[in-house]
């Protein structure tokens, strides 16, 4: 049975859903203003901010991964803090670190903790495999519970809190591969694309001038904290969830209704969290059209961005030169899971 959306939230839902259908469409024009093209990885950004989640930008250098998300959070009116991941950095470069402060009046001294660029409504963690385990594990309290600690205290992280990594796909010497439990993390992976022929001229011809392209922003974090929780108030129907939590756990080997390419070349598959991130994504990509409830095309559209990053293919799929992203597009395109 389809829940009625009016009831779900009134008329002012109505209104608020409005409102953000068209801030999405303000927002991508400001953006344009400095980036040409690559509409699915920015409406991809938009997705996970409005969903309250992160998200992993996989490219190449030079596609404008830094631009686009530092632009974005201009357009936004977000506190944006970049952190650039190198083998040398330590947790407390992120996170902070407590330092010795004298009080002059009285001379005594106590510990005082100096916040790290972490504590910002969009950080960006630039090439986030450059980095050793162990400065990766520092975001993944951030990331997961919105919140440091720090010498046995805990500080609260500002909202809305959105970590929007960057990694390199072609450069691994010297890296770091995401461990699983921290690539779960992301609610996305978004593959930034190199821009067709005339988006390229397009670029070369914007960015070799004496034209400073400015942003107007769109919303403020009050605005975006409110429209988070609309989304989260978009009714979806029993047949969604089920066909959801249905091709989250096709993706798994050894389930009963696992095809067979799966069992083949699959050697773990999603967990429960691609569940909640296909109906929460879909909701989210709902809303941004303007649409009070979500469909089965809206799951399909954020599919393959949640669910690549999760598979981890065995050697047989190595050997066959089937990657992630083919074994889950194959899997999308089938018709089992909407039955």
């Amino acid at each position: 049975m389809t829940a009625n959306p009016i009831q779900v939230g009134g008329e002012a839902d109505l209104e608020l859903l409005e409102r953000l259908a068209n801030a999405k469409q303000d927002l991508l024009d400001q953006v344009r203003h400095r980036i040409v093209g690559q509409r699915d990885v920015l409406e991809g950004i938009l997705t996970a901010v409005l969903s309250g989640g992160h998200a992993l930008l996989v490219g190449v250098p030079g596609l404008g991964k830094t631009l686009m998300i530092s632009t974005i959070a201009e357009a936004l009116d977000l506190e944006f803090s970049r952190i650039q991941f190198t083998p040398d950095l330590m947790p407390s470069d992120i996170t902070g670190t407590e330092i010795i402060e004298e009080d002059h009046a009285t001379g005594k001294r106590r510990f005082k903790f100096v916040q790290g660029p972490i504590f910002a409504n969009i950080v960006l963690a630039d090439e986030v495999n450059r980095t050793p385990p162990k400065t990766q594990a520092a975001l993944l309290q951030a990331m997961q519970e919105h919140e440091v600690t720090a010498a046995g205290e805990t500080y609260h992280l500002p909202e809305p809190f959105f970590v929007l990594a960057t990694q390199n796909p072609i450069e691994q010497e010297g890296t770091y591969p995401l461990p699983e439990a921290q690539l779960d993390r992301f609610m996305l992976e978004l593959a930034v694309l190199y821009p067709s022929r005339d988006e390229e001229e397009s670029i070369v011809e914007e960015t070799t001038g004496d034209e400073e392209r400015s942003v107007e922003s769109v919303l403020d974090a009050a605005d975006l904290v409110e429209m988070q929780h609309l989304v989260r108030r978009i009714p979806v129907s029993k047949s969604i969830v089920r066909a959801a939590v249905t091709l989250a756990r096709m993706t798994r080997p050894k389930e009963d209704m696992a095809p067979s390419f799966i069992n083949e070349y699959v050697a773990w598959g999603a967990g429960p969290r691609a569940s909640q991130f296909l109906v929460l994504g879909a909701k989210a990509h709902a809303a941004m059209d303007g649409r009070p409830m979500a469909d089965l095309d809206d799951v399909k559209d954020v599919a393959l961005s949640v669910l690549r990053h999760r598979l981890v293919a065995n050697f047989a799929a190595e050997a066959a030169r089937r990657s992630a992203e083919d074994i889950c597009t194959e899997l999308i395109q089938s018709k089992e899971w909407l039955e």
